[in-house]
């Protein structure tokens, strides 16, 4: 395809995709008005900005970020560090600080994300470090027709012998759609219906912002997700956040720190600046990851590939998948996108082994912070559909370049 052609596909596509956009920037609205309020009710002020060192015993900034965080989420408590350093970590955490030997836990949407596998102990790398090697046990509830199986788990939690169940709210490297809260909100009263003490967990990756409700706010005791993702919007350098009820986040504190020591400790290292602003620029960031992703997948569309979601299908998360078909097709529009970012966009990414993950992975991300997934960014394992996951686009208008020239790349 000429440039010229390119241009006149964009155009049209943009005119097609302008109602989706709009409710984008809609919820943007709404939730930006959710951060705003948050930081007057907490009343922040410019001495919480300022950062601890050292053990950072009762830092003030550090503890006004965490009041922020639970009010904006409607949550109890919350932990938000940047010894956090990944959403991965983050949920090691919080599943090891809740589970204990003898325990069960139950995902209920399927196979869980591939790095999330090596640390339940279920996936084809094993590590002595696992859940399992620990002596919890794990089951795992397949959806049906990517949703719930209510009657299943209804079934299974009634017994009552299960400690925690997890929900993966995102797709993560799988073909199956990802989780609107409308369909969590459903699955977990039906899950109260049968059972009141069973802990449910929201791995809430990629999520954040998407929609006007987060997880607690329909019933889900914890949740947990990365800052490389939507609330740090391209600006927090590392760190990743758990919210809900209290003593669940402070056995959560305690397994990041140590016992007794809990959330008392923990320096901020000069991070609150930008975790903060992070944050409130989260919902304009997260509304433009949207809008590229929409764009992704009209224009796409078009070209003849096939997409998940539909541009015109309600979004859960900042996920756009297309289909590939091969590998060579796959690593050919990850190299497109790279080629489309602001930092080194001569650099041509290959397949190669990560820790974590079973297969050969390419990841294309010219990003200002290493591995931002809210920055324009692709990547997929090397299998069968040779799937490309899409992710971000700090704005709309940069994100739109970008696909423009991984299209440019991929015709030529």
């Amino acid at each position: 395809m000429s440039e010229e052609e390119i241009l006149k596909l964009s155009k049209e596509t943009e005119i097609e995709i302008k109602e989706q956009l709009d409710k984008a920037n809609k919820i943007c609205e709404n939730n930006s008005k959710k951060v705003l309020d948050a930081f007057q009710e907490c009343n922040l002020q410019e001495l919480h900005l300022v950062s601890s060192t050292g053990y950072g015993i009762d830092e003030v900034g550090r503890n006004k970020i965490e009041e922020i965080y639970a009010k904006i989420f409607k949550a109890e408590d919350s932990l938000v560090r940047t010894q956090l350093i990944s959403g991965t970590h983050a949920l090691s955490v919080t599943l090891s600080a809740l589970l204990r030997p003898g325990d069960t836990m139950i995902s209920l949407t399927g196979e869980p994300y591939d790095t999330l596998q090596t640390v339940i102990g279920i996936g084809k790398e094993e590590s002595k470090s696992s859940l399992k090697s620990f002596g919890i046990r794990y089951e795992q509830i397949e959806l049906i027709e990517n949703n719930f199986d209510i009657a299943t788990i209804k079934e299974r939690l009634s017994k009552k012998d299960v400690k925690l169940v997890e929900i993966q709210r995102s797709r993560g490297y799988s073909t199956r759609k990802s989780l609107t809260i409308e369909k969590i909100e459903k699955a977990i009263n039906a899950i109260r219906d049968v059972n009141k003490d069973v802990i449910i967990m929201v791995d809430n990756c990629y999520g954040e912002f998407v929609q006007e409700r987060e997880p607690i706010e329909v019933g889900a005791d914890i949740a947990v997700g990365s800052l490389m993702k939507n609330l740090g919007a391209g600006i927090a350098t590392s760190g990743a956040y758990i919210v809900g009820k209290k003593d669940l986040i402070e056995l959560c504190a305690e397994r990041l720190t140590s016992p007794g020591i809990g959330k008392e400790i923990g320096p901020s290292l000069n991070q609150n600046p930008l975790l903060l602003k992070g944050l409130f620029f989260a919902p304009s960031v997260v509304a433009s990851s949207i809008k590229t992703a929409i764009f992704a997948s009209r224009i796409l569309e078009k070209l003849g590939y096939k997409v998940e979601p539909y541009y015109k299908e309600e979004r859960a998360d900042i996920v756009q998948t297309i289909s590939l078909g091969s590998e060579q097709d796959l690593v050919k529009f990850c190299q497109g996108i790279q080629k489309g970012s602001p930092i080194d966009s001569e650099v041509m990414p290959f397949p190669s082994d990560m820790g974590g993950y079973d297969d050969k992975v390419i990841m294309a991300a010219g990003t200002f912070t290493q591995g931002s997934t809210i920055e324009l960014s692709c990547d997929g394992p090397i299998r069968p559909p040779y799937i490309a996951y899409m992710q971000g686009g700090l704005t709309y208008e940069y994100g739109k370049f970008g696909i423009l020239k991984a299209i440019e790349f991929m015709k030529k």
